[in-house]
């Protein structure tokens, strides 16, 4: 068999949630047609959501949408990890062979592969939230089997919000969960702690928050922009005996770098403990 997909083929959603949506969105952004995709989730509320906003099909279950899910060339998974197992079991005796997606955190390529009776066209992915405004950063890994264009298929939706990194080995991906798919949380950490410092040094409250987000804005641009590294761009801010030079040693002090290395090693083993957990 010829394990080729196009991204223009039926593309078929499980689960409407915030992440689906911005996938659908990208994709309709792209020039992908609405007709070719489609949503199932159970909430009355998001379905109608979805329609109005998109102007997809959706269907309430993987009952009703027999069809659907037996033409889709591309399925996403776009459940919430706890509902995994019980959502694609329920679409195993209707498949054919499509392309599988997974953007839930912690659920193994492989348990979905044995949840359907051991189909392997599947790539799993890491998407993280930035991606509902288009500029995520998301990792994908693919099972042994799926093919080039299988991969082309799943850059081609996922690029469609950001980013994409592939890694060679699915458990590659606890560590890409640690870093970009857990790593918003400690941006928005370091921003409120700033922001916060600010406030304590006499700025109001909404100074503070400005200048806060329009230098992590305007740093992490300049980084992105750059040809140069950042540890030159930072030295090139760091005058000798200067004020930056003074807060880089209160930092450094703190062991700065040993701290996210201690947070994204505690987040790495916690992704790989869930793995272990959603398969069972």
């Amino acid at each position: 068999m010829d394990n080729t997909t196009s991204p223009q083929a039926g593309i078929l959603f499980i689960g409407g949630g915030n992440m689906a949506s911005a996938l659908i969105a990208g994709m309709l952004a792209r020039g992908t047609a609405a007709a070719t995709i489609g949503v199932i989730d159970p909430s009355g509320a998001q379905r109608a959501a979805l329609s109005e906003r998109h102007g997809i099909a959706t269907h309430a279950s993987a009952a009703s949408a027999g069809e659907a899910i037996a033409t889709a060339g591309v399925l996403v998974l776009a459940v919430k990890p706890q509902q995994m197992r019980e959502a694609v079991e329920a679409l195993a005796p209707r498949l054919r062979d499509p392309l599988v997606l997974s953007v839930a955190a912690g659920v193994r390529a492989v348990e979905i592969s044995r949840w359907l009776g051991g189909h392997r066209r599947i790539v799993r992915t890491m998407p993280n939230t930035p991606a509902m405004i288009g500029l995520g950063a998301i990792g994908l890994a693919a099972l042994p089997g799926t093919g080039d264009a299988d991969r082309r298929a799943a850059d081609a939706i996922l690029s469609a919000v950001g980013e994409t990194v592939w890694v060679e080995e699915e458990s590659q991906l606890d560590a890409v969960t640690a870093l970009s798919g857990s790593g918003p949380a400690y941006v928005f950490r370091m921003i409120e702690a700033v922001a916060a410092a600010g406030e304590r040094l006499g700025l109001t409250r909404e100074q503070a928050m400005r200048l806060t987000l329009q230098t992590f804005v305007g740093a992490s641009q300049l980084a992105a922009r750059s040809e140069e590294p950042p540890s030159v761009l930072r030295e090139r801010v760091t005058s000798k005996g200067g004020t930056t030079a003074a807060a880089l040693a209160v930092l450094e002090a703190h062991d700065v770098s040993g701290i996210f290395a201690e947070a994204l090693r505690a987040a790495n083993d916690r992704s790989e403990e869930l793995g272990r957990e959603f398969g069972r």
